[in-house]
């Protein structure tokens, strides 16, 4: 049962279509805050960003009826990807790392929403196609937050947007910190 659980989780992961197990991850803990060093890939570019953050969730999960009750049984991660992140020279490293960290903390945020929807799920006939929606609807919703916090801050450049988005995020977390992981 544990192996079928490992394959399941691996095959959920939201890291990309060819995702490598071996790939690096950091995995989102609210006492690791990221450095400059995590950010590991060639700067793209083809765009004036300064920095980029490549996070996300990944989830598995198992059920099993051997108890002669439904059970079902999840992990959720939120992942940073070092190799697929980047920097290059900027002028406020600290206050554009906490931007890029945020990033990461509305991928955190998502991944509580995750684990509280997958806790409160009522095991249905179709249990495959109603977790998959769930975590579509809810990844659809990250990014739409990832899109709507640049946008609103243009990358870092509104102080202001900034500031009342790390205030936004801080209280999210703290709502749903029963779910962290």
């Amino acid at each position: 049962m544990k192996r079928l659980f490992h394959l399941i989780f691996f095959l959920f992961t939201v890291s990309g279509l060819f995702a490598q197990e071996a790939e690096t991850k950091i995995r989102w803990a609210e006492d690791r805050l990221l450095s400059w060093e995590d950010f590991q890939a060639k700067p793209d570019t083809t765009n004036s960003y300064s920095a980029n953050t490549n996070s996300g969730i990944s989830y598995g999960w198992n059920y099993s009826t051997a108890t002669g009750e439904p059970i079902l049984d999840h992990e959720v991660f939120t992942n940073f990807y070092p190799e697929r992140s980047w920097v290059r020279d900027i002028e406020n490293e600290e206050y554009l790392l906490a931007h890029e960290q945020l990033h990461f903390d509305i991928s955190e945020l998502h991944a509580r929403k995750l684990r509280k929807a997958l806790e409160e799920y009522e095991i249905g006939r179709s249990i495959r196609q109603d977790l998959k929606r769930l975590y579509n609807r809810i990844e659809a919703e990250r990014v739409s937050m990832q899109n709507r916090f640049d946008k609103e801050t243009s990358h870092s450049e509104i102080k202001e947007a900034e500031m009342r988005w790390r205030k936004f995020i801080q209280q999210e977390l703290k709502k749903l910190e029963k779910y962290s992981s």
